[in-house]
């Protein structure tokens, strides 16, 4: 071999080499990656319903194996008499097409048969489905309000009534999706505040929306209702285990759609007891008297975790937006008149791709404004009293 020559092929085998160790990096990286079973959540590789947590879930189940077991049956029932007809009647060896009309015999056949057996079915299905309905004499009543994007949680009835919270995707998870680089068995499932219900217990949720449609499902609890703006519709479950079990918005909401999981957290009774005592104590110590006049680093930094918690999402936290998301930071509207700006939180803008926030209350709203009025580059001095925001709203 010539010099030249040798040295095309050193260097080719140095390319060689080069491509196996990336590939070999790749793959160990890949296999540090690599999630597991989600429990109450999905599983990897899964071909089956998630594992049921309430009864209306396991009928759900059974029905899918009685409908399946029907299907794959009258599969091979049909696709059998097919084939073998086929196979034994071709004119190859012999067979010669018969000549006839019709049969009454038959058609009366593959009608009766294929009625019976739908007939079946619903009968089968139709218990199950009374029974998701059914939603008197629930323990809990639950209000789930549809956000873009997240759910807000309102208890209306039974114990824990009064208390309320939004629920977002937590924003670890997030900046793991806009790096490209997910983690962990619950990616895009973990949230800041789970929905908690006490076990064994029936628990109403009434849904709604704020903006578009929503769906609130969870599957191993068996249930899926659309929140519809304007309406509302209702369902229920009964957890007979604890632990953790999670869902997602499933009506295709907005570009955020991916990033509108559900989490709820089933425990006993004494933990969902002292739950609900932290969760009061909690909401009275974050009350505020709307007439309260606030200093500016206080409400810049109650507006900082506010706009953590809600807006940065679509604004980021460095306040330039995204696509569309228009930027806060140099805003004429956040630099400019206090009112627009209120207006804007308060009914929304752009036809729904900014949401309205009305939700949050005066102080937050009135925070989460002074400090887009003094974060970054928005070094105004200026502030907006919870007071205002009150008079707005009437």
């Amino acid at each position: 071999m010539t010099t030249p020559h040798l040295a095309a092929w050193r260097q080719r085998s140095a390319q060689l080499s080069l491509t196996l160790a990336s590939l070999l990096v790749t793959g160990v990286a890949y296999a540090q990656q690599a999630v597991g079973d989600l429990p109450g959540g999905p599983a990897v590789r899964q071909l089956d319903l998630h594992p049921p947590a309430s009864e209306i879930a396991q009928q759900q189940q059974s029905l899918h194996y009685i409908v399946l077991t029907i299907c794959i049956v009258i599969f091979v029932a049909v696709f059998g008499v097919m084939f073998y007809s086929i196979l034994k009647h071709r004119k190859s060896v012999g067979h010669k097409a018969a000549n006839f009309h019709e049969s009454v015999s038959v058609e009366i056949a593959w009608t009766i048969v294929p009625f019976l057996i739908v007939i079946g079915m619903g009968a089968l299905a139709t218990r199950t489905v009374v029974a998701m309905k059914d939603t008197s004499n629930a323990d809990i009543t639950i209000k789930a309000t549809g956000y873009q994007w997240k759910w807000g949680y309102d208890y209306l009835k039974g114990e824990g009534e009064g208390i309320a919270f939004l629920s977002s995707l937590d924003q670890a998870h997030r900046v793991m999706s806009d790096s490209g680089k997910p983690s962990g068995d619950d990616y895009l499932l973990k949230v800041d505040n789970p929905l908690v219900v006490p076990v064994d217990q029936k628990i109403r949720i009434v849904t709604t929306a704020n903006d578009v449609i929503h769906a609130w499902m969870v599957p191993s609890l068996g249930v899926k209702q659309d929140a519809i703006p304007g309406f509302v519709r209702d369902t229920w479950f009964r957890a007979d285990k604890t632990g953790d079990f999670y869902g997602q918005c499933a009506e295709l909401c907005g570009k955020e759609h991916a990033y509108m999981p559900i989490h709820v957290k089933v425990v006993t009774q004494d933990e969902y007891a002292a739950w609900v005592a932290g969760k009061q104590k909690e909401m009275a110590a974050l009350a505020d008297d709307p007439t309260k006049t606030w200093a500016l680093a206080e409400l810049v930094a109650r507006g900082e975790k506010v706009y953590a918690a809600n807006c940065v999402a679509c604004h980021r936290p460095d306040g330039k937006g995204a696509g569309p998301i228009k930027a806060l930071d140099g805003s004429p509207i956040v630099l400019g008149d206090v009112a627009q700006q209120i207006n804007i939180l308060l009914n929304g803008a752009a036809n729904g791709a900014m949401p309205a926030w009305k939700q949050l209350s005066d102080t937050e709203i009135a925070a989460v404004l002074t400090y887009s009025k003094n974060a970054w580059s928005n070094q105004t001095g200026k502030l907006v009293q919870p007071a205002e925001i009150l008079a707005a709203r009437k």
